[in-house]
């Protein structure tokens, strides 16, 4: 996988990852984004970025830590607004929000974030 990544690849999903995925992994290569299955994602951080102790640097709202968690879980826009009980559309600007604010360009991105300042737990 790190091999295909590396070459190009705009993501990885699994067989058994599902049609929700799927369509969130389809929508992410349209945009230029990377998708990777949420059951490989903690595997691949543990290897290429050890968690660092927790830094409270304040720059995300609880909210958008709560978002981001979820999103670093693997969960689609629809899975995080269901679980919060917010629209579809305040999930994605959530999301928005948090590539904003640390400067990142994708969900793995914000996942990575999660795994390295300890706010994600293996």
């Amino acid at each position: 996988m790190h091999t295909a990544l590396r070459d190009g690849a705009c993501g990885f999903l699994l067989k058994r990852s599902g049609p929700a995925l799927l369509v969130e992994g389809v929508r992410a290569a349209a945009a230029g984004d990377a998708l990777i299955s949420p059951s490989i994602t903690t595997r691949l951080l543990r290897r290429f970025a050890p968690p660092r102790p927790r830094a409270d640097d304040g720059r995300l709202t609880g909210r958008e830590t709560e978002v981001a968690i979820l999103v670093a879980r693997g969960r689609t826009n629809a899975e995080i607004a269901a679980q919060l009980s917010v629209t579809p559309g305040t999930a994605k600007t959530h999301v928005a929000n948090i590539q904003h604010k640390l400067g990142v360009r994708n969900r793995v991105e914000i996942a990575a974030w999660a795994w390295q300042t300890g706010r994600l737990n293996p």
